[in-house]
């Protein structure tokens, strides 16, 4: 069953701050193979003018999917969870997420599709720090696959 285009343009309510850690951003860093020591090391970070370590670029996934959950779990929507594969990642950035921020997201429906039975929901995440400076947009795409007939 095709999703409720109505819902595209809700947003959800911002979630409550998640602070970033360094040793969050150095596990990350870790996980996925980048050794750049900027992620793992303040004074090379300092060096090109960070404050502190920052994060990898796609570090901004752990804290936009968790916001997406809102959407994923709004009972309304009905997106059948269980079918669903992500299918897509994109950000744009003002500036780095740094050791320290204190980071909230709103979660927007931005399209709902269907497609072959599948129905597809780009939802776009604004990052903004704890004084409102916006930090950067993460779209993700997931994909509900369809329903297998019997």
């Amino acid at each position: 069953m095709a999703l409720d285009q109505s819902f595209v343009g809700r947003s959800y309510p911002p979630t409550s701050p998640y602070e970033v850690g360094r040793e969050k951003i150095r596990e990350f860093a870790e996980a996925v193979g980048d050794a750049n020591p900027v992620y793992t090391d303040p004074e090379a970070a300092k060096a090109l003018g960070h404050a502190d370590v920052i994060a990898p670029p796609t570090f901004a996934f752990t804290i936009t999917f968790r916001a997406a959950e809102q959407v994923i779990q709004d009972p309304q929507l009905g997106l059948d969870y269980d079918r669903v594969v992500h299918g897509d990642q994109r950000f744009a950035y003002v500036r780095p997420v740094r050791a320290g921020d204190r980071l909230t997201v709103t979660s927007t429906i931005e399209t709902i599709k269907s497609l072959a039975g599948n129905d597809i929901v780009d939802i776009r995440g604004e990052v903004r720090d704890e004084s409102g400076e916006h930090v950067v947009t993460a779209w993700t795409k997931l994909v509900a696959r369809a329903a297998e007939e019997a």
